[in-house]
């Protein structure tokens, strides 16, 4: 094709188009892509040109031209965008920024795809000509894909007939959409295409003359009844349609009645239903094989009468009636926004109308958060015919055909899907995988608490048909798992709190320390175990280091350097005599402050110890110190043991703490009770924190073991 057929093309349906800007984006593309060959050998600029071609062939604008002209440009030559944008004007740049932002849909990785596929949609959402252009060169490959390895033609052949032509479909595209789906079951379904190929073209010449010479009787018939059509054509054969037709009911190719089809364009809505009237008095009527789109138009505003007959010499034929405008809208479908002189109000209309469904779908992606459940969403719930059902209050809810009860309870409310036990159609109570039909009046019957069953996500019982209503139900059960693992999660750290001897701290802080975001993130973590509650009871002792004190005590605010030779370093006077208080056994890392006593120099107390806490305690004598750890030094730590008393039971506690190299000061054991709970309470030098947590945590598996924690004044 050269760039003066597109010009011509251009200029029958828009004679004020600017050519000689057209031309200009032309040669800004031949220039980038010199030199560059597609695989069929032809030079890439022409792919550019096809592209724009096939959108000429729907009239629509001159931006969208010239940015189909330009739309590989910034992706695959040198030629940054704000040249296009300088030259062009921001909305063709805008046109051609969206479709290579779309690049990711060519071939990747099934879930960066399906990334792409919901960027698709969005962009859709924002400017709908981007995805124009998009059909249009997926259109072209198509055409071309004879030259690429056969499985790369199977993949994007299967992605053309689960995506692309549904989705021109829905734009009401029909004719891109046929020749979208022909192509694609051409490259999928070899075999069954040539067949279907070869009984069309085995008596062509007949149907032609057959198709003829029904016009012919047609025409005739409504001269008489004074009806002049605008226009009476035989309908185009459509190869996968007459395949899905052939399997969805099970029919042989000469049980297809719309192999031999005619379409009748009329002015007016009265004619459409007159000459309805005129095809059935003629021929007699298919029972089941009649639809009236007019009345009920499909979702992308698609109108017509369609009915098949036992036409003449008793074959069946299918007739499409409808007016031009409805025509019109046919064949371009949302395109039709952007034609030529289209009048502003009516195009506005139609645009609102046949985008309405996209934003719908913008909405409910906010319920689907995984991206390959979202391309799913699109080949259930936008991508197939639909059900019309009502509630009780009469308002009309919409569904892709083979949807539950469980479908219209999740699409009304979240809530309601989850409390869904039971359902009425017309009244009658129907199984929760009852398919609704369009005219159904819907009553969900509702449990008061409870949730979903996981049984409603098993495929084989068909009790759920939508991916949104399965997207709810899996995040009810990841919620749940959650709120679980939460619970659990704080279990675990107020029993390490209570284990250790350590006061409750703030969990966001905690969190943060761990680089999660909250406190429940932390939570979730620990109780899925993602995250060893060890590792936390270091970090909570590290922590506790660096709190403020339980208790509001003023301490003085001088301080000295540390002395390396001491075990503390004492703020406000010099070295004296240091020991660790007994009746809260504090260990390097807890915080800790001094009591100057008479005669015994300083003790070293917990900050939360409930002697210091005391009211009654002389507040001048207590002074800061900060603890400076010595790897030599030990010191005592009281642990308290809670077991079911048996033999053996001190022998193993003592064999683990003989295993840490830990020695024993003392040990008291109280046993005998009539509860058969024994009570051992022992005095352990200690080294560090990490030492404590080992042994606690060893003593804990012990068997009989109920409860093993360190015992501190604050206790």
């Amino acid at each position: 094709m050269e760039i003066e057929t597109l010009l011509e093309q251009i200029k029958a349906y828009n004679p004020e188009a600017d050519l000689t800007r057209l031309r200009r984006a032309y040669d800004l593309a031949a220039a980038a892509h010199a030199g560059q060959t597609r695989a069929t050998g032809e030079p890439y600029v022409a792919h550019a040109l096809q592209t724009a071609s096939i959108l000429a062939d729907f009239h629509l604008d001159e931006d969208t031209l010239i940015a189909a002209l330009l739309h590989d440009v910034p992706e695959d030559t040198s030629v940054p965008l704000a040249t296009i944008q300088k030259e062009f004007g921001d909305a063709v740049a805008r046109l051609v920024d969206g479709v290579t932002k779309l690049s990711g849909l060519r071939l990747g990785m099934e879930q960066t795809h399906a990334e792409s596929l919901r960027k698709m949609f969005l962009a859709m959402a924002e400017e709908i000509r981007v995805v124009l252009i998009k059909l249009a060169d997926r259109l072209h490959n198509m055409r071309t894909l004879y030259a690429i390895p056969p499985e790369k033609q199977r993949r994007i052949a299967r992605e053309t007939m689960e995506i692309f032509a549904p989705l021109a479909n829905r734009l009401g595209m029909y004719n891109l959409r046929r020749e979208l789906e022909d192509l694609a079951f051409k490259h999928l379904e070899p075999e069954k295409f040539k067949e279907i190929e070869t009984l069309l073209a085995e008596d062509k010449d007949d149907q032609q003359a057959y198709i003829q010479q029904t016009i012919a009787i047609l025409r005739e018939r409504l001269a008489q009844e004074g009806i002049t059509p605008v226009e009476m054509s035989g309908r185009p054969k459509h190869i996968y349609s007459i395949y899905d037709k052939m399997v969805r009911k099970g029919r042989d190719f000469d049980q297809i009645y719309d192999i031999r089809a005619i379409r009748v364009i009329v002015e007016t809505v009265r004619e459409c239903y007159v000459v309805l009237g005129i095809v059935h008095s003629l021929w007699v009527p298919i029972p089941g094989e009649f639809d009236d789109y007019i009345a009920k138009p499909k979702q992308n505003l698609y109108q017509s009468l369609h009915t098949a007959v036992i036409g003449p010499a008793g074959k069946p034929v299918e007739a499409q009636i409808r007016t031009v405008a409805m025509h019109q809208l046919a064949e371009f479908g949302i395109a039709a926004h952007w034609r030529y002189k289209e009048p502003d109000l009516h195009r506005d209309l139609a645009l609102e109308n046949k985008i309405n469904w996209i934003r719908q779908l913008m909405e409910w992606r906010k319920d689907i958060t995984d991206a390959g459940a979202f391309v799913d969403s699109l080949k259930t719930d936008v991508f197939q015919d639909e059900v019309y059902v009502f509630t009780p209050k009469g308002d009309i809810i919409e569904l892709a055909v083979g949807a539950t009860p469980i479908d219209f309870a999740y699409h009304v409310h979240t809530e309601i899907g989850h409390r869904c036990r039971g359902a009425k159609a017309n009244g009658k109570i129907v199984p929760l995988d009852y398919h609704l039909r369009t005219g159904d009046r819907v009553e969900i019957l509702t449990a008061k608490r409870g949730g979903p069953s996981r049984d409603w996500l098993n495929p084989s019982l068909g009790l759920v048909r939508t991916a949104r209503a399965r997207e709810k139900i899996r995040r009810y059960f990841r919620d749940q798992a959650r709120t679980q693992a939460i619970a659990q999660g704080r279990a675990l750290l107020e029993k390490e709190f209570h284990r250790l001897g350590l006061s409750q701290r703030n969990l966001d802080e905690l969190a943060k320390s761990f680089d999660y975001d909250n406190a429940d993130d932390l939570l979730e973590a620990i109780g899925h175990e993602d995250l060893s509650i060890q590792t936390v009871s270091v970090r909570l002792l590290e922590a506790e280091r660096q709190a403020a004190p339980a208790a509001a005590v003023e301490l003085p605010a001088p301080s000295v350097p540390k002395s390396p030779e001491t075990m503390l370093t004492v703020k406000g006077v010099g070295n004296l005599l240091q020991r660790v208080a007994r009746c809260c056994n504090p260990l390097p890392g807890d915080p800790v402050i001094g009591y100057i006593t008479r005669g015994h120099g300083i003790t070293i107390h917990r900050r939360d110890c409930h002697n210091i806490l005391n009211t009654t305690i002389e507040r001048e004598r207590l002074i800061a110190i900060n603890w400076e750890e010595n790897p030599r030094t030990v010191y005592p730590v009281l642990v308290q043991v809670r077991a079911f008393d048996r033999a053996g039971l001190m022998r193993d506690i003592s064999s683990v703490v003989s295993d840490e190299r830990v020695n024993i000061l003392s040990a008291n054991a109280l046993a005998g009770r009539q509860d058969r709970i024994a009570i051992i309470t022992a005095t352990l030098e200690i080294a560090s924190a990490d030492q404590l947590t080992r042994i606690l945590n060893k003593i804990d598996r012990l068997p009989n073991v109920i409860e093993v924690r360190r015992v501190t004044g604050g206790a």
